[in-house]
């Protein structure tokens, strides 16, 4: 799934573009997995399961900007209380998140292809 490489055949790429950060070409797909022809773009609206993907993938971002704000605290790095640095938190959060957003995205669709491929073995 990390790799974004076909669910079947573990070795077609499943965007065309290796670089999540050509924001044009985040989401671009071929139509099939150019070594074994598993179809990417099954049905229209199949990958809108991806949003429950990335929901989850960015409630997880929120938690680790906030566990990694509250161990420096701890370390004593930076005095945080997130009732007094409410501001703090969101701007570290939003700034993470429009950073990873294309990796997100991708990552989501990525998953939920897996998640809806029956795997076949080598």
């Amino acid at each position: 799934m990390l790799h974004a490489q076909c669910p079947t055949c573990k070795e077609g790429k499943i965007f065309t573009s290796p670089k999540a950060y050509r924001l044009k070409q985040i989401t671009d797909m071929p139509a099939e997995c150019p070594v074994c022809g598993e179809d990417f773009l099954r049905e229209p609206g199949f990958y809108f399961g991806a949003a429950y993907v990335s929901y989850a993938l960015t409630v997880a971002l929120w938690v680790a900007v906030l566990v990694a704000l509250t161990c420096f605290d701890w370390w004593g790095l930076l005095s945080f209380s997130f009732f007094k640095n409410v501001d703090l938190f969101l701007t570290t959060g939003i700034s993470v998140l429009i950073v990873l957003l294309p990796l997100i995205a991708r990552l989501s669709r990525s998953i939920w292809l897996h998640l809806m491929t029956r795997s076949k073995p080598k």
